[in-house]
């Protein structure tokens, strides 16, 4: 039998602090995962979802993007996907009897671990103007209202539509077409948070702004870096694929702050020996300091170069550059070698915080590699300088050939299911041309050029009075964004916002004048429409596009899908039989992409290249991969049609005296902002969640003991933010450099501290001081 929410917040008093872990998974792990979903759906249920979870017949999973093998597994999921699951399967409700009960006022004084338990949204909510609480509304009248919000707008730029990254290809496909026949392209995601820089970086420097490896690549790679990612958490399937790397002799090269335990040791619990022995994956660890990344590619870039006038070589080459690559595939290299001449040594170590030796000896496993892969995550994403630390990882890549060759390749790790399919399907606020040229096509009409705004500049937006209206399909805005107390603020100053969801969180109670909550189907859910049950599509981190079909019966008669709610809201907009038409509007047939979801899949393969036979490849165990032209032909759709190196000034993070740089995080309970529950049992905190992670030597010298209770306040540009009462926890970090949970140390995230060229908040590089609490 499930078991009922929690009653309180945190009992943050209750915290205590044990020794880190040096193993990932294993029975831990196993016991967890069974724990959870037997607490939140109860036997029978937990069996009927986590069997299908990844199958090829069955639900893609809600949590990570990793990819599958087409040979499947029976139990394919990892501790925190059988979490995710279990929070959308659960047999919790939040009905509209909850919402009598508490008040916004209330529910305003939840933490997000409350709100999360509550369980899943039954019926669409008003929130009407001035009202204490949410009263339920018929669809028919949410979808009027939201029609003519829209329609009562001076301007199309007056409304943002703002998309997670499990939302499927077809309600991407259909939620742009939408925002697009309004007259915007206000389509601010969550990759605007996370790899934003990663898509920056690589469509300059490749021309397509994916990873360019499969999962064979990986498992066959001679060479892994894994950098400023904690798979163990984030990505926890990703670890069978660098135990089978390393079973076939890949060297494993760590590089983070801090160290996790899913990179020491991973305890496979598909097999005996994996429980038994376990596999010890990381060859070298390097604690860079936060931000020091870029120095050390430089630093390994500049070393190559040294063994190349020294007249060594790699594996397969003469030399150590690959000069037949370079002179076929790529431009620039002539700038890019006067900024390694001008990076000093002393620079990149005081940088990265490493020894010379250690970068040294991390050049050495570059000569010795013969292929090699650099994967990544948010830690090298969310810095001012994150975009020329990408370019400098290509950089590398390239002056051994390592694109377009199996076993080697750049492999950003994307977090949430689908975020990288929602990119391909138009969520974007500046798609190119040519995505537009066949959009007008299929749908003849002229859907606008002006770029939109990204998720800084929607909010910059909302704050200064100039949007009406926010829609937020699925994810929660207002905790993933930064600057919350700023966040918040520039919602309560539109008119209306909707929010598509599933669970309750805190973007329900930070809201425009009026708001409305849309319950939604889950993945795990069967979706049942006019024409029959329907199924969705994904895209992983590896550009492999599969089906996804949910099978639990859906959690209330009231719920509609992501696909229903869109194009009911467009036909209300575009052709409800109260309004005229709206100039200039996509001739679509609403109602059909309703009733049968192939019809999305048949616009999808005329607007978008590679997903021609849509329909029946997804047929396929495991579907199809797109096209990659740097993978698949060493094709670089860039202006001059190769590869580009780039000069890029060495730049870090100088921390004044005195203060820290601190980077946000996850826990192991929590994946983006749904926290899961209260422990974080790798890093050794249990029982709550206001922790500030210090080097020992850092506490001594500002003054304080482990264990003290502290206020973090950051600084930027002459202004101080504030989040108060954490505890010091002695950690292993590297000197300067602290460590903290998302999404309570969001406020402390200045909204204009941005990565130059991809506008991606600054959430890894956070300038703090600590001020003494009571305790």
């Amino acid at each position: 039998m499930a078991s009922k929410a929690p009653k309180q917040n945190i009992d943050e008093s209750k915290l205590t602090v044990t020794k880190p872990k040096t193993t990932a998974v294993g029975l831990p792990a196993v016991a967890n995962a069974l724990k959870i979903s037997l607490e939140q759906m109860g036997p029978l249920r937990s069996i009927q979802t986590l069997m299908a979870v990844n199958q090829v017949d069955g639900f893609d999973c809600m949590g990570c993007a990793w990819p599958e093998h087409e040979k499947r597994n029976a139990a394919e999921f990892c501790e925190n996907g059988a979490k995710a699951v279990a929070e959308e399967g659960t047999r919790r409700r939040v009905t509209p009897e909850f919402f009598a009960q508490h008040s916004i006022a209330d529910l305003k004084t939840r933490d997000d671990y409350w709100l999360g338990q509550q369980g899943r949204l039954t019926h669409p909510m008003l929130l009407a103007e001035g009202a204490t609480h949410y009263k339920p509304i018929e669809w028919d009248d949410a979808y009027a209202l939201i029609a003519q919000e829209i329609r009562d707008m001076e301007h199309p730029d007056q409304s943002v539509f703002y998309t997670s990254g499990r939302t499927s290809n077809e309600a991407a496909f259909a939620y742009q077409l939408l925002v697009r026949g309004i007259g915007t392209n206000n389509l601010p995601d969550c990759s605007n948070m996370c790899h934003e820089s990663s898509g920056s970086a690589l469509v300059e420097t490749i021309g397509i702004g994916k990873g360019s490896v499969s999962l064979t690549d990986l498992e066959t790679a001679s060479l892994i870096f894994v950098a400023g990612q904690n798979p163990g958490t984030n990505h926890p399937r990703m670890l069978s694929a660098l135990e089978k790397a390393k079973k076939n002799g890949a060297v494993i090269i760590s590089v983070n702050p801090l160290p996790e335990a899913g990179l020491l040791r991973f305890e496979n619990p598909q097999n005996i020996s994996g429980m038994v022995v376990g596999t010890q994956l990381t060859d070298d660890f390097l604690q860079i300091r936060a931000g020091g990344d870029q120095a050390l590619f430089q630093g390994l870039g500049k070393y190559l170069l040294e063994a190349e006038a020294q007249g060594r070589k790699t594996p397969g080459l003469s030399t150590v550059l690959d000069h037949e690559f370079i002179k076929d595939h790529t431009v620039g290299i002539d700038d890019y070698l006067r900024y390694l001449e001008k990076a000093e040594w002393d620079d990149i170590v005081e940088a990265t915080g490493l020894t010379l030796e250690q970068i040294r000896s991390t050049g050495e496993r570059l000569l010795a590699s013969s292929a090699t892969i650099v994967c990544w995550a948010m830690g090298l994403t969310q810095h001012k300088h994150s975009v020329p630390t990408l370019r400098d990882v290509v950089n590398v890549l390239l002056l051994q050939g390592n694109i377009g060759k199996p076993g080697a390749g750049v492999c950003p790790v994307r977090g949430h299911s689908n975020v990288q399919g929602d990119r391909t399907m138009g969520i974007f606020e500046k798609m190119p041309e040519n995505f537009h040229d066949r959009l007008d096509h299929e749908f003849e009409f002229r859907s606008p050029r002006a770029h939109g705004f990204d998720t800084v500049a929607a909010i910059r937006a909302m704050r200064d009075g100039k949007v009406r209206v926010f829609i937020g399909m699925g994810g929660n805005f207002v905790r993933a964004a930064p600057d919350s107390e700023v966040t918040e603020q520039a919602l309560a100053n539109t008119r209306l916002t909707v929010q598509i969801s599933t669970k309750l969180n805190h973007s329900h109670v930070s809201t425009g004048r009026r708001a409305l909550i849309l319950p939604t189907l889950g993945r795990t859910e069967r979706d049942t429409q006019r024409t029959g049950d329907q199924r969705v599509t994904v895209e992983d981190s590896m550009s492999a596009v599969h089906a996804s079909r949910g099978r639990l019966k859906p959690a209330s008669e009231h719920l509609h899908s992501e696909v229903a709610i869109v194009c009911n809201i467009a036909h209300k907009i575009f052709t409800g039989s109260d309004n005229l038409p709206l100039p200039n509007t996509p001739k679509a047939d609403w109602l059909a992409m309703r009733d049968d979801y192939s019809v999305i899949r048949k616009h999808i393969e005329a607007v978008l290249s590679g997903f021609e036979n849509f329909e029946e490849r997804i047929k396929n165990p495991g579907g199809f991969v797109l096209p990659h032209p740097p993978r698949d032909a060493r094709k670089f759709d860039t202006a001059s049609g190769k590869a580009h190196f780039t000069g890029n000034e060495l730049e870090f993070i100088r921390v004044p005296a005195g203060r820290l740089v601190l980077q946000t995080l996850r826990s192991h309970d929590q994946y983006n902002t749904t926290i899961y529950g209260k422990d974080d049992r790798y890093r050794g905190i249990h029982g709550g969640r206001r922790v500030v992670m210090i080097n020992a030597d850092d506490i001594t010298e500002l003054g304080f003991t482990d264990g003290d209770m502290v206020h973090l306040i950051s600084e930027f540009q002459g202004t101080e933010r504030r989040a108060e009462n954490f505890r010091i926890v002695s950690y292993s970090t590297p000197k300067g450099c602290a460590a903290a949970y998302y999404p309570e140390t969001n406020v402390l995230v200045p909204l204009d501290s941005v990565a130059d060229t991809s506008g991606t908040p600054t959430s890894k590089s956070v300038i703090v001081r600590l001020e003494r609490a009571e305790a």
